[in-house]
């Protein structure tokens, strides 16, 4: 099942506010109140299972890479690669080589 995205209340009236969410918290909120039309809220029932939870999409937890000693460090069965924005084009080339040699999965390889 597809959760909602869950906008602020009155995020359509004030571009102040943005659609972040905020709990309502005022006192005569209908949207606090769960009144009937009202967009729902978040609550404990659109929790993700536990099992992929904190997951990248792809299925593989997602881990932060600087240097190619933290890549070797990887689990290629379980763990995905993320090279840090401040490693250069030329480390990120090594990095990207290492990685296909190791058989481990980098999330962005675009250089």
């Amino acid at each position: 099942m597809k959760k909602p995205h869950f906008k602020r209340q009155e995020w359509h009236r004030y571009k102040k506010l943005g659609d972040k969410w905020r709990k309502a918290r005022g006192k005569t909120s209908k949207r606090r109140r769960y009144e009937a039309r009202k967009p729902a809220m978040p609550s404990i029932g659109y929790g993700s299972p536990k099992a992929t939870r904190g997951l990248h999409p792809s299925g593989y937890q997602d881990v932060l890479v600087s240097n190619i000693k933290e890549l070797e460090n990887l689990d290629p069965e379980t763990q995905a690669g993320r090279i840090s924005s401040t490693v250069g084009k030329r480390k990120k080339e090594i990095i990207l080589e290492k990685a296909s040699e190791l058989g481990i999965k980098i999330l962005n390889k675009e250089l």
